[in-house]
């Protein structure tokens, strides 16, 4: 199975690491370090879809890949 990708970013303004599921709208998570922010967001995963769940709305198929750039 498939799982959603998680992009991971360092935000200057917050002082932390941002991390966003973009398969699942606005489900983000801060972190003061990088695994901080992948564990937060892994737990808003699991509400989101559970949220989903209960409210009878579709859950997207994990679909989203970033770009992957060689550089020579």
């Amino acid at each position: 199975m498939k799982d959603y990708h998680i992009n991971v970013f360092y935000s200057e303004e917050d002082e932390g690491y941002i991390a966003d599921i973009p398969d699942l709208k606005y489900c983000s998570a801060f972190g003061s370090t990088v695994e901080e922010a992948v564990r937060e967001v892994l737990i808003a995963k699991a509400a989101w879809l559970e949220v989903a769940k209960a409210d009878g709305k579709p859950i997207p198929q994990p679909r989203y890949r970033p770009a992957i750039y060689q550089i020579n």
